[in-house]
């Protein structure tokens, strides 16, 4: 006790202000239920496993923590399971997961001698009391973010039902035999409260419901609700009320009075249709779901080193397929790993380790490679049976990684690709002191775009990337025969897939040799300026590779434009070799013969060049349903390259915290640190200000503004042959031969990439391996042929 009063100055009582951390270890996923418990440091009210806090005292000085331990309590083996009423786990009424009950334990714990004393005691000095309570019955900064449960948001009441005007148009409504008042659907019909027409749903991304003309009407008509035939029954709080208005499900507390006036008896209607929601969570028996998944495989589960499942936070299995992946790379595992220990990652972190991205990726790097982790637990499954792991949860890092940014931080679903990407750049950040040591690079590759002019006269711009992106030729599938008699069969039953088992569907297969010679093809470059015509032309455009990087990633595009503009992601294979050889991708550079382009761009060339969106590409877009300002940024985003371009990119911004802000006033000022970032990259001073202002001073766009518009910078760009010197940055780039093995498949599940379900597929020690969130097990049929991101590894020549 007398220790402990001789070090009350080093004790400090939490503000509210003050992040507290007393459930994970900053260092590593140690918790209070691990063997040695968890301790918090009282000054500092940071925590620490048994094995990590004793660095803590010697970075700091800090010697008196509060250690807590969690252990279980014993439960009776028959209690039984209550049946779910809700789509949640943990909560009333939600699924029982039946994990044990755990009581804490207590202590004051001074260091280095780990001398401890029991709490609670009314002999601890008050301050030591207040400050211990108040820690106790603070909200774990670890938690601040988690999602407890999973439910759907309630419905609301619509405005709208409550004033509802409805016409006296004398129209009866039959109980059952309805078809579109426009077509001929029969399924996906929708009621309009407001005149009783009956009309065919939205067209869905995938190209199944309808063919928009309930909500057709409702632009024509502002009748704002509609209620969906064959959810109607006695139950009529399930039926599906829709308010075109306010864009949602909502609840008509005078659906009957509302039904009636079309002589509908609610009470004896059948239920045949499944509402939005439930058609929503109909894709856990989808064929991508349970084929990506391997759901109904008796898989079998791995643990060890290198096998350690990631906790699902809410919506994180994005972050997990990306970091399995990144992590069975030979330059993460490196960097974070194998070279850098959770000592000494410490020891140069700041004050607050779980702040920076260095320590967090090593905390990450050790917990999925150590095998500390990935140990069986004495509980099985529940649901299957199997022994299973716990997995570790990527709190910490998914918190400093997602920093700043408004999606990832958010507990939404989100593009694989697009945190990739994130990651990459935050890596690099964090490596700038040691570029060295930058693990990012290794991803990285040099891309060099050729433009032709009409005047027989030639430009070179380089830049660097670290993704192909690879549009899908289904034009150049290899089973035509076979889809010319499925789509045959289907018409002459009149058939649709929706009913359809998916065994008897057939999807097109496309090589991936044939999306990667798209990625080569030449393109056309309309209104594109000519320094050698002093005017705009058309001018010819190739990409090819300067380097190949020792990590090749391949983007397959899978959401396209169908006939009559209706945009659909594609249900498509793509054939993946295990070994692909892309020697022929590479630049040459300069040829002889050719004559560069001048370099002079006329003050009149570069203020044409600021991006305006092409009003057929907007029109186009308009007619579909999409805003004329989402439609206006989409064309501006792809520099007007066309409708599909387009609308790819609309598809993949819809859920961008600022679609719905105006686009950038051009004359508007820019922040003079973006404007520096991008004279870093080597732009000059006044198109790096044009960019910014085009890109509403988002520093990723703008650079890809510049390399979009090629006439507005092409006396700033790095134009060489192949003999001139290369850029810094270029130069060290890492290079190689052209042949690359695949290591790993990210594949995504559901309608949009901001939705759904991803799952990562690696290749370790000879063996395709699974690893679904926590889930880890031996893949037996890794879906090569499905995946949304694939991996590959440069081979040795």
């Amino acid at each position: 006790m007398e220790l402990l009063r001789s070090n009350l100055s080093r004790v400090q009582i939490p503000e509210p202000t003050h992040r507290i951390y007393k459930h994970e270890c900053c260092l590593s996923f140690d918790t209070p239920r691990s063997e040695g418990g968890l301790f918090v440091d009282m000054n500092s009210f940071l925590a620490f496993g048994k094995d990590y806090v004793s660095w803590n005292y010697e970075k700091t000085r800090n010697p008196v923590y509060l250690h807590i331990k969690e252990s279980p309590k014993s439960v009776p083996e028959d209690r039984p399971l209550k049946k779910p009423t809700l789509l949640a786990i943990g909560v009333d009424g939600g699924f029982d997961n039946k994990e044990p009950e755990y009581e804490e334990s207590y202590s004051i714990v001074i260091l280095p001698d780990f001398v401890s004393l029991p709490f609670p005691s009314v002999e601890l000095p008050e301050k030591v009391r207040i400050a211990v309570d108040t820690v106790m019955s603070a909200v774990g900064a670890e938690k601040r973010e988690q999602v407890a449960a999973w439910t759907a948001e309630e419905k609301k009441v619509s405005e709208h039902a409550l004033t509802l005007q409805q016409i006296k148009s004398g129209v009866v409504i039959p109980p059952s035999g309805w078809k579109c008042s426009k077509c001929d659907k029969t399924e996906n019909l929708w009621l309009n409260l407001t005149d009783g027409m009956i009309l065919c749903g939205r067209k869905n991304w995938d190209g199944t419901g309808g063919n928009n003309h309930a909500v057709e009407h409702y632009k024509e008509t502002n009748y704002p609700l509609a209620v969906k035939l064959g959810t109607i029954t006695a139950d009529l709080g399930a039926a599906d009320v829709y308010s075109y208005p306010e864009d949602d499900s909502v609840l008509d507390p005078h659906l009957a009075q509302h039904l009636a006036h079309f002589g509908i008896d609610f009470s004896t209607m059948q239920k045949t249709e499944m509402t939005t929601a439930e058609r929503e969570l109909d894709q856990n028996t989808n064929f991508d779901w349970n084929r990506i998944q391997e759901s109904g495989k008796e898989l079998v589960p791995v643990f060890g080193p290198g096998y350690t499942g990631l906790v699902n936070l809410g919506n994180s299995c994005y972050l997990a397929a990306t970091m399995q992946i990144l992590f069975s790379t030979h330059s993460f595992i490196s960097r974070y790993f194998s070279h850098q220990s959770l000592k000494l990652a410490f020891e140069m972190a700041p004050a607050d380790p779980t702040l920076d991205i260095n320590m967090q990726l090593t905390k990450l790097g050790h917990g999925l490679l150590s095998g500390k982790y990935s140990i069986p637990v004495a509980e099985k499954d529940v649901a299957t049976g199997d022994v299973r792991q716990e997995g570790i949860p990527p709190r910490m890092f998914k918190s400093v990684v997602a920093a700043g940014h408004a999606e990832f931080s958010s507990m939404r679903q989100q593009d694989a690709l697009d945190f990739f990407l994130h990651l990459l750049d935050k890596v690099e950040r964090g490596n700038n002191m040691r570029p060295d040591l930058d693990p990012s690079r290794s991803f990285k590759f040099g891309v060099e775009e050729k433009i032709l002019c009409s005047s027989g006269k030639v430009s070179y711009n380089k830049r660097d990337d670290c993704i192909l992106s690879l549009n899908i030729p289904l034009q150049e599938a290899t089973n035509k025969d076979e889809l010319e008699a499925f789509n045959n069969q289907k018409a002459d039953k009149g058939l649709e897939e929706d009913n359809m088992s998916t065994d008897e569907i057939v999807r097109p297969r496309v090589p991936l040799e044939a999306c990667l010679a798209t990625f080569s093809s030449p393109e056309q470059i309309r209104d594109y300026y000519s320094t050698a015509l002093k005017g705009k032309t058309t001018a010819i455009k190739t990409t090819s590779l300067t380097s190949f990087p020792d990590y090749l990633v391949l983007h397959m595009r899978k959401f396209v434009m169908e006939a009559g503009w209706v945009p659909k992601k594609l249900d498509v294979y793509i054939d993946v070799p295990d070994v692909i050889d892309i020697s022929h991708m590479r630049s040459k550079g300069l040829q002889p013969g050719e004559e560069l382009l001048p370099d002079d761009v006329p003050e009149e060339a570069m203020e044409s060049a600021q991006p305006v969106a092409n009003e057929e590409i907007v029109a186009q877009l308009v007619s579909m349903g999409f805003s004329q300002l989402h439609c206006q940024k989409a064309a501006i985003n792809t520099s007007n390259t066309g409708v599909e371009e387009a609308m790819t990119w609309l598809l993949s911004h819809m859920d961008d915290p600022d679609i719905d802000a105006p686009i950038s006033n051009q004359t508007s000022d820019v922040d003079q640190s973006s404007v520096d970032t991008l004279i870093s990259f080597g732009f000059a001073e006044e198109v790096a200000r044009k960019a910014l202002k085009a890109s509403g001073g988002d520093i990723e766009k703008a650079t890809d503004w510049i390399f979009n518009n090629p006439n507005a910078s092409i006396s700033d760009m790095d134009v060489s042959s192949s003999n001139s010197a290369q850029t810094p940055a270029q130069s060290e780039l890492p290079d190689g031969g052209g042949r690359y093995k695949l290591f790993g498949i990210v594949s995504h599940i559901g309608t949009s990439t901001h939705c759904g379900h991803y799952v990562a597929h690696i290749l370790k020690e000879g063996r395709w391996v699974i690893f679904n969130d926590s889930k880890v097990g031996v893949s037996t049929n890794p879906p090569k042929d499905m995946g949304y991101l694939y991996f590959f590894q440069r081979l040795d020549n």
